[in-house]
């Protein structure tokens, strides 16, 4: 695993849980308002992607910290939040997240959704106890929010059915952003989702280690005022009436 931090403890991370938060390296999209640019690009800039995640920079945190952490911290935290990054890019992920289960601990993975295979298989040998997938945008649209141009929506909805099939508790996320996403995508979004599941909307909050202040691409990106936001809410629960809001 190629891990670039971790957080000691979390009680948002992991819902119902206390919780230790692992951050992996690179990530294989490029959404402009990512807030976690350094995990996806280096500190110093350089590209990674589903290739060539590796970074010029350290430290990296060796995987024995992270063990060591939680034989230190068994009772006082009961999950592990796993997120990037794309955690699904790193080739031993399962290897991974099975030592922390045999540890006894709850693992919650977050993911965009790009690998549903790989995500399928770590759901149907019950390695994951909750699973956060973000819903980057409407089919149509997603390259804009991916910052790929083009992306095949696709390999994300089979993602989504995936978790929705497999019995394990879950949400999904949009992070909107004003110039990028209007009520309208909202309420696309939730029909691609459909009953049954969590979901939440995520006001965009600039980090200072935003992905598009990085790459100089995107624009300028801004928060929807909390007024905005909750009509855009409104429109959501038209269509998912438990939807929920996240940083207002």
């Amino acid at each position: 695993m190629k891990i670039r931090a971790l957080q000691k403890l979390t009680l948002l991370d992991f819902p119902g849980r206390t919780a230790a938060t692992v951050f992996t390296c690179g990530c294989n999209l490029r959404c402009p308002f990512c807030h976690n640019a350094s995990l996806v690009v280096g500190e110093k800039g350089r590209t990674t992607d589903g290739t060539d995640y590796s970074f010029d920079e350290e430290p990296l945190v060796d995987e024995s910290e992270i063990f060591a952490l939680l034989d230190k911290r068994k009772g006082l935290l009961d999950g592990v939040a796993i997120t990037g990054g794309e955690p699904m890019l790193q080739k031993d992920i399962g290897d991974f997240i099975a030592k922390v289960k045999e540890k006894g601990f709850a693992v919650k993975l977050d993911t965009n959704g790009f690998l549903p295979e790989r995500l399928k298989a770590l759901l149907d040998k019950g390695l994951v106890d909750y699973v956060a997938m973000d819903v980057k945008h409407s089919p149509e649209k997603y390259g804009i929010a991916s910052g790929i141009p083009g992306l095949d929506f696709e390999p994300f909805k089979r993602s989504m059915n995936y978790i929705k099939a497999s019995g394990v508790d879950h949400e999904f996320r949009t992070t909107i952003v004003r110039g990028i996403h209007t009520a309208e995508d909202i309420v696309k979004i939730c029909e691609e989702i459909g009953p049954g599941s969590k979901y939440f909307l995520q006001m965009f909050v600039d980090s200072g280690d935003v992905l598009a202040g990085r790459t100089g691409e995107g624009g300028e990106l801004a928060a929807f005022t909390p007024e905005e936001a909750r009509a855009i809410l409104d429109a959501a629960r038209t269509v998912i009436p438990e939807t929920q809001i996240r940083g207002i």
